[in-house]
């Protein structure tokens, strides 16, 4: 796989993820947390991935 076919999958990870986090913040403030941590590995990794 080419390095930009993953990196644009994993921010649209990191997008489904962050959606998770809105949509949860008013009922499970907790899960909502854990979905965004998910979300900031995924932008993370995404980064990483193409810097290398």
């Amino acid at each position: 796989m080419s390095k930009e076919v993953v990196v644009i999958g994993l921010i649209a990870i990191a997008g489904f993820l962050i959606g998770g986090v809105y949509s949860t913040w008013k009922t499970a403030k907790g899960l909502a947390m854990v979905l965004a941590v998910a979300a900031a590995v995924a932008v993370g990794g995404a980064i990483v991935w193409l810097v290398s």
